[in-house]
């Protein structure tokens, strides 16, 4: 079903419906409720199929959240990840979000080829594996994996706190940064375990980002993969002409 009406044209209903709808969203704020279905159809004098339609997209869009039993709001803007050599927790901040971190895991393991590949390491050296939960508001947001070689960051669990930036971690302690990167984007669906992780449901759309860090050497640093909720997140990238 496309939300179609006898009648319209070839743009379906609950399509024109929902860019109405945005310019709705665009003039109040966040928090603001929306009205119910039926009052909806009846204002723009369509079906409530089409109105449901419309916002189902909206809400995997986040422009609206729906909260069973209560209705459906106009939801806080998306948080705003550019890509960048910059902290998660300093972006988050200067968006007026207060981040927050949970360490899931932080084990070494061997390398194996696809990782070992990505770091210039065999595939039996040890690395790091540090997972984190990424939240703003107390609300999850991304899920990142990383990995780095263990032989260059010996007793990274002493260094690094829920609190901390890893990248000031590997600066103070380590005497390396990232100095470039390549980043690469994609979209996807979330799995079972990290649907849950994030709260959100399975299907989801979302972004998935891989980093591989270089340092000033040129030698791997960090290989990142990073899943982030479609729902609430947008990835910027600004460019310039060399």
């Amino acid at each position: 079903m496309d939300g179609s009406e006898p009648g319209a044209a070839r743009e379906p209903v609950y399509y024109r419906l929902k860019q109405q709808l945005l310019e709705t969203i665009d003039a109040a704020h966040e928090g603001d409720r929306m009205p119910a279905e039926r009052v909806l159809a009846q204002e723009f004098g369509t079906s409530r199929a089409s109105v449901r339609l419309a916002i189902q997209e909206l809400v995997v869009e986040g422009r609206l959240i729906r909260e069973h039993g209560s209705g459906t709001y106009v939801a806080r803007p998306k948080l705003v990840q550019p890509l960048q050599l910059s902290s998660y927790t300093s972006e988050a901040r200067a968006q007026g979000f207060e981040p927050g971190t949970r360490i899931l895991e932080l084990t070494s393991m061997a390398a194996g080829p696809r990782v070992g590949a990505k770091l210039g390491v065999a595939p039996s050296s040890r690395v790091v594996l540090l997972v984190r939960l990424r939240t703003a508001d107390g609300v999850p947001m991304a899920i990142e994996r990383t990995h780095l070689v263990s032989a260059r960051f010996p007793h990274l669990r002493r260094h690094l706190t829920a609190e901390d930036s890893l990248y000031r971690v590997l600066r103070d302690e380590y005497g390396v940064e990232p100095v470039e990167s390549e980043d690469t984007v994609e979209t996807g669906v979330l799995s079972p375990d990290d649907a849950a992780l994030l709260g959100t449901e399975v299907g989801v759309p979302a972004l998935l980002q891989t980093r591989l860090a270089l340092d000033a050497d040129g030698s791997a640093l960090e290989w990142t993969e990073s899943t982030y909720r479609g729902d609430r997140y947008k990835l910027v990238a600004r460019l310039r002409r060399s």
